[in-house]
């Protein structure tokens, strides 16, 4: 099949809209906020569910696989901006033969003072369903998912930033406890017949997390955290308990000039199997980035000090 070029506008992390902490005079890591940051990055990243029935008193499990789409793409950003652009090449197999499959993907972060805010959008298009046995397309199947999560960093000393973005690097190994409560909402949609009807997911959850850096050297690092957490799902009008279970880690070269990092992340919300419906719910999102740091036009920065004497970001 012909393979129609996608886009995905990945405005991840406007990071440094709020500080987190004075980093200009902490000895545990260094901030890159006056720099314009650009990078070139590959992007890997999709909302994987698992259903479960019971059939004949035999509780049985299908995978809802979205057709991946990987892409490549390059940022810049400078302090409060992060902007990127993301497309799908026909070069990589993986986006052969999946016409008419399409992911949008937005996230961004804020900070004030300790305490951290996600937001994510992701919306698929196109899904195979099936178990190790079969595998049936439904090619106009969507899933819209909205939602984000507050986070309070316990510890003055670890930079989070250094995990989500090259904006900050930890120059002294630290962690810190952090508690984490999340809201999800998801839309499921077969599209296989005119009157199709909605699938409707909310989740609730609260997961205690600890995150650690680990400065290997000045120069390199690895960051990984983990999350185990408790909650509630509600699929269409019907409430269960859920677990939470998250992990990231982060492979990370870092110069005042160059920077590459590869970056793993996974959010599993994974239910009783008691469960009459069961949906078990897993984002994941798989970057390598390289890139360079250089001192900003004085345009943009005259620019820049403008806004911020007006909004004071």
């Amino acid at each position: 099949m012909n393979l129609k070029l996608i886009y995905i506008v990945f405005l991840a992390s406007f990071l440094g809209c709020f500080a987190q902490n004075d980093t200009s005079h902490n000895p545990y890591f260094k901030s890159y906020d006056d720099k314009v940051t650009s990078t070139v990055y590959y992007l890997d990243t999709s909302n994987n569910f698992q259903i479960g029935s019971d059939s004949e008193g035999e509780k049985k499990y299908f995978e809802l696989s979205p057709n991946r789409r990987e892409q490549l793409g390059i940022g810049l950003s400078y302090k409060f901006i992060d902007i990127s652009f993301g497309f799908a090449p026909k070069f990589f197999t993986v986006n052969k033969d999946n016409s008419g499959s399409k992911l949008f993907s937005f996230n961004t972060r804020f900070y004030f003072k300790k305490w951290m805010q996600s937001f994510t959008f992701i919306n698929q298009k196109g899904f195979y369903v099936g178990d190790e046995n079969f595998q049936i397309a439904y090619p106009h199947m969507r899933t819209t998912k909205i939602g984000g999560a507050t986070s309070y960093i316990f510890n003055d000393n670890f930079s989070y930033k250094t995990l989500v973005n090259q904006n900050e690097w930890q120059t002294k190994s630290s962690g810190s406890f952090i508690p984490t409560f999340s809201f999800y909402y998801t839309n499921i949609n077969l599209n296989n017949t005119p009157d199709s009807s909605d699938g409707e997911i909310y989740v609730f959850s609260l997961a205690p997390s600890y995150f650690y850096n680990f400065v290997i050297s000045d120069h390199v690092l690895i960051g990984a955290g983990i999350a185990v957490g408790a909650g509630i799902n509600n699929i269409d009008k019907v409430t269960s308990a859920l677990l939470e279970l998250d992990f990231n880690l982060k492979l990370a070269y870092n110069r005042d000039r160059f920077f590459g990092f590869v970056n793993l992340n996974t959010v599993n919300f994974i239910q009783n199997n008691n469960t009459d419906a069961l949906l078990n719910d897993n984002i994941s999102t798989l970057k390598l980035s390289i890139g360079y740091r250089f001192d900003p036009p004085k345009k943009v920065k005259e620019v820049y000090e403008k806004i911020n004497q007006k909004t004071g970001l």
